[in-house]
């Protein structure tokens, strides 16, 4: 997929890779400024997303509030996420990516500082889903904005170096989050997330290179359609499977023909979306991404891996804290391989991929994560340290090799022009998976052997991912293809 070349600058050489001064792309050191402060802005929503849910019984005891009105403390901010994260990648494209990178971080804290003083759960939902619309600007445009900074000969690396820290905030989320509410109060997760967001800014503003804007008019009608559809699907997968609610308990029925009903509109949704692109002058979505073999596998293939690990991560801490009687602390620590592996070797494997290529990695990541489903299962009576943590260093190892390249290829695959919304969709693929392997984790969980039914589910659409990574042609050669038919 990349090459290396003595002089990225001279002329005729390849015109895939232009000279990086010519992009606009600074010096190596402006680079690495850039690159901290896409970090920071990313790890705002990953400390946020693992150090609030260790938070939530101290904040459900101070608003004496009940299980319903927590929950949606979490998906009020998921929902918006995947919502939106598409239009957020779109608007980085149109309106310059470092621009919209601080603007996101900007609305980030502030609806951050909204929720360490909310004085009710609906002011604190409603503060939640203002994060998840901030969020959903900020990590495509800071996926956007390393793509836009650095040569394709050296994304991989680059963004190895951002996963790796974003696994490790995310490692250590819960562990920061339990230390501030023991000692200061729920509120005090919160108020970690405005310091980082005024030196991000501070960095973009001092650091990121001028945006080189695109000229097309934002698809407003467009982003309505698309933003209500997926709105309308999350929702729906959010709430699939077994509920605690009284009221659900009480009309069962009722509450499926409801989620069958949202559902069908959120699909009726993308498919007016996908006709209105097809009209409209200034689509969000062009139809040549559509017909871009290397992106649109490449996203597929995203889809099956995420939905993959979500169905593992909704089921194993039941079956740690339930029939493994661990407490949750201990319960949580058995996750730290899987966050190390990804935070210590994500570069690593990024390095090679940018020597080597990334179609093997694209297929030896969800193979490893496949046999690490497949362990876990049949080790579902063995030690913890066999059963589970073994297991979990293997995933933890077969992200790291897949997380980097994945990432870089779907960038690789479309022109300078489109990388904010490339990354909008990727980002997009991966949420919905996610609810959508929590909802199916959920369903089968309730069969006597849903933990070993649902890991082999994993295993069986990780391989799929792993599959479609075999057959997606090279990114470098859709892109030049589709320069010659263009």
């Amino acid at each position: 997929m990349t090459q290396s070349f003595v002089e990225q600058c001279s002329r005729g050489v390849i015109d895939a890779e232009p000279c990086p001064r010519e992009l606009g792309r600074e010096a190596p050191p402006r680079r690495g400024m850039v690159l901290t402060a896409c970090v920071l802005a990313s790890s705002m929503a990953f400390i946020d997303g693992t150090a609030l849910p260790v938070a939530l019984p101290r904040l459900r005891a101070d608003f004496g509030a009940d299980l319903s009105s927590v929950q949606w403390v979490l998906n009020g901010y998921m929902l918006a996420l995947a919502s939106l994260t598409l239009i957020g990648g779109a608007l980085a494209d149109v309106y310059g990516k470092a621009r919209m990178l601080a603007l996101g971080c900007v609305l980030f804290g502030l609806a951050s500082a909204a929720c360490a003083m909310a004085p009710s759960p609906a002011w604190l939902i409603a503060a939640r889903v203002a994060q998840g619309a901030a969020a959903a600007i900020v990590t495509p445009a800071s996926l956007a904005l390393i793509g836009a900074t650095y040569p394709r000969a050296e994304r991989n690396r680059a963004i190895g170096i951002w996963a790796a820290a974003s696994a490790l905030t995310t490692a250590g989320g819960p562990v920061l989050g339990g230390w501030l509410t023991e000692t200061f109060g729920w509120p005090s997760v919160f108020w970690i997330n405005p310091p980082i967001a005024v030196v991000t800014v501070g960095v973009l503003l001092v650091f990121a290179p001028e945006d080189g804007r695109i000229q097309r008019k934002f698809d407003v009608i467009g982003a309505a359609i698309l933003a209500s559809a997926l709105g309308a699907l999350a929702w729906a997968l959010s709430q699939i499977g077994p509920t605690e609610t009284q009221a659900a308990a009480d009309a069962p029925a009722q509450t499926g023909t409801v989620l069958t009903i949202v559902a069908g509109l959120g699909i009726v949704g993308l498919a007016v979306y996908a006709f209105w692109e097809r009209r409209s002058k200034h689509p969000m979505t062009p139809p040549r991404l559509v017909e871009n073999r290397a992106f649109l596998g490449l996203n597929v293939a995203t889809l099956m891996i995420y939905g993959a690990v979500s169905i593992m991560f909704f089921l194993l801490p039941f079956d740690l804290v339930d029939r493994r009687a661990l407490p949750a602390t201990d319960a949580g620590l058995a996750f730290l391989p899987f966050a190390l592996g990804v935070g210590l070797l994500s570069g690593v494997f990024g390095r090679l991929a940018d020597k080597i290529g990334a179609r093997a990695l694209l297929i030896a990541g969800p193979a490893g994560a496949a046999l690490a489903y497949v362990w876990m299962a049949l080790g579902q009576e063995e030690s913890l340290m066999l059963g589970v943590i073994g297991p979990m260093t293997l995933l933890g190892l077969s992200f790291a090799v897949l997380v980097a390249p994945l990432t870089a290829s779907v960038l690789s695959s479309v022109d300078q022009t489109d990388e904010g919304l490339a990354s909008g969709i990727n980002n997009a693929a991966s949420r919905i998976a996610q609810l959508a392997g929590v909802a199916l984790a959920a369903g089968v969980a309730s069969f006597e052997s849903g933990y070993e039914v649902g890991l082999a589910v994993a295993a069986v659409t990780s391989i799929g991912g792993a599959l479609i990574a075999a057959i997606t042609p090279s990114p470098a050669a859709a892109r030049v293809g589709g320069s010659e038919g263009a």
